[in-house]
């Protein structure tokens, strides 16, 4: 999801001021307004697109994780970062909506280094092997299950690989212990706990609706 938490005008100069989106991406996240009007704010904007891609090759990501795809934006600036050989497993619930996904991906030439699972994220995670073998990881899906999905790739996560959680300030709701609704007080607690974590060192930053990087030590 994206959520001006800057002034507007800031906000506009800092979408100027990232590497532009290329016709693909544009033509995505228009269709996903179009077709899909009252979820398109679940989309990653332009700017952490980049930051997800420039996060990506700065690890050299073989092994990447994404939990939460929707119509594939995401999946499309992470696929792009890759190593040469590297693979993206995309994790989701909807058919619908990553029907979308593949044909943006085929269209961005990255079909080949996606493997799409339709199942409950925490189920797909939970099969992976027990093992540090991932470099970086992307979590932007259901908030309450968030805690299972940032315990689940932390424990799979190879030292000085990344894990990145999009919409971690909730709107400012995680501000206000008596405000919001489960997904917050979630959130709420997760914040408090990455804070906390001896087994890893993370930044929050006022992207859009808040994003943790967490690299683990």
């Amino acid at each position: 999801m994206s959520f001006d938490i800057v002034h507007p005008a800031l906000n506009d100069y800092l979408l100027d001021h990232a590497t532009p989106a290329d016709e693909v991406l544009r033509d995505l996240a228009a269709e996903t307004r179009r077709l899909l009007p009252d979820n398109a704010r679940m989309q990653i904007s332009h700017d952490q697109g980049t930051l997800l891609t420039l996060l990506v090759k700065l690890t050299g990501t073989l092994h990447a994780v994404e939990v939460g795809t929707f119509t594939g934006y995401s999946s499309i600036c992470i696929a792009r970062g890759l190593a040469p050989g590297g693979r993206l497993l995309a994790c989701d619930v909807s058919e619908e909506w990553t029907g979308t996904a593949r044909r943006y991906w085929e269209r961005a030439g990255v079909a080949d280094r996606i493997e799409l699972r339709i199942a409950p994220a925490a189920e797909t995670l939970r099969a992976l092997p027990r093992e540090e073998y991932l470099d970086f990881a992307f979590i932007d899906a259901d908030k309450v299950g968030y805690p299972v999905y940032y315990e689940e790739l932390l424990t799979r996560l190879r030292p000085g690989g990344v894990i990145v959680l999009d919409n971690v300030l909730r709107e400012g709701r995680v501000l206000d212990p008596a405000a919001g609704e489960e997904p917050d007080l979630v959130i709420r607690e997760l914040n408090d706990a990455i804070t906390a974590d001896e087994r890893v060192e993370s930044v929050l930053l006022p992207v859009r609706d808040g994003v943790t990087v967490v690299r683990k030590r």
